[in-house]
């Protein structure tokens, strides 16, 4: 019981961490903006059915073949990304750079985060509970509302007396945001390699890990764009939709994974996936949003 106390110790400092980002992000989240992006409603359903819905089911192709019992962990955290919800800055970022429907991106992005609320558990609970036996999802369900929606909401309610100085100072508290993520992700890596959870992953999983991650990204990209011309989407539509389904949240992934696994001891481990797709997801989006801001007829 000694060592997992101390382990666990600097807890509240985190969640005040965490805390600080979500109330500052709900001060930059304008109602206005959220209304404005209500009229393109099918845009919006492509995005979400995207982010909550083919994205978990192109995970679940690979349930049969990933149930040894070195890749039913592996397996999980692939499970893990695909419920996340959508990020906003980046997304938001790649949007305007690619000169895509800006209002919608805002929308979906914002929006994105609080049905990930209702949504992400409900699908890793389909599994966790057969590995683990224990899925507490009411309790799940409070943690996450006090720790994610509330501060949100706050934030928005403060945005009379606090948005303009959010907006003033929006480089600072990009780099605040920025800085809490680091720091909550380090702590897990951290934790994971002092217990040697990654001595369990071995090179060949490594690379089946990234595989899927490539695969999973130009896979649900390529099913956006097709889709997005059936419902003959204009091209800045298309852009916000491909964009914006594409991304999952390293900061909804940080935080839902100390709630999730906070009892399997594991964070890090669901984590990886994440991370490699994060980083991939920017670097490749950044290259087609350059490429598509040249395109003829954009000024």
């Amino acid at each position: 019981m000694g060592p997992a106390t101390k382990r666990h110790s600097p807890r509240p400092h985190r969640q005040h961490r965490r805390f600080a980002h979500l109330l500052f992000y709900g001060l930059r989240l304008s109602p206005d903006k959220l209304k404005a992006g209500l009229k393109n409603w099918h845009l919006h359903v492509l995005v979400q059915l995207s982010t909550f819905l083919l994205f978990p089911l192109l995970v679940l192709v690979l349930y049969p073949f990933m149930q040894s019992s070195s890749h039913a962990s592996i397996w999980l955290a692939l499970l893990f990304l695909a419920a996340l919800p959508s990020t906003v800055s980046s997304s938001v970022v790649m949007v305007s750079v690619a000169k895509g429907n800006l209002p919608a991106a805002i929308f979906n992005a914002s929006i994105s985060g609080l049905i990930g609320i209702a949504i992400t558990p409900l699908w890793m609970g389909l599994f966790m509970q057969q590995q683990t036996g224990h899925y507490d999802l009411s309790s799940i369900y409070s943690k996450l509302l006090l720790e994610i929606l509330l501060p949100v909401v706050l934030g928005i309610l403060l945005q009379r007396y606090g948005g303009q100085l959010a907006i003033r100072y929006h480089r600072q508290l990009s780099l605040f945001d920025k800085s809490v993520i680091l720091l909550i992700i380090y702590k897990s890596f951290a934790e994971s390699f002092a217990g040697d959870l990654y001595a369990q992953v071995a090179w060949l999983d490594f690379a089946l890990i990234a595989v899927v991650v490539l695969a999973l990204f130009y896979g649900v990209y390529a099913l956006i764009g097709i889709m997005s011309k059936r419902l003959h989407f204009s091209i800045e539509d298309q852009i916000t939709a491909q964009f914006c389904g594409t991304k999952k949240s390293l900061v909804h992934g940080t935080v839902f994974s100390k709630i999730l696994f906070a009892q399997a001891g594991t964070t890090g481990l669901m984590l990886l996936p994440l991370m490699l797709f994060h980083a991939f997801q920017i670097l490749v989006i950044s290259v087609y949003a350059a490429r598509l801001a040249k395109r003829e007829g954009i000024q």
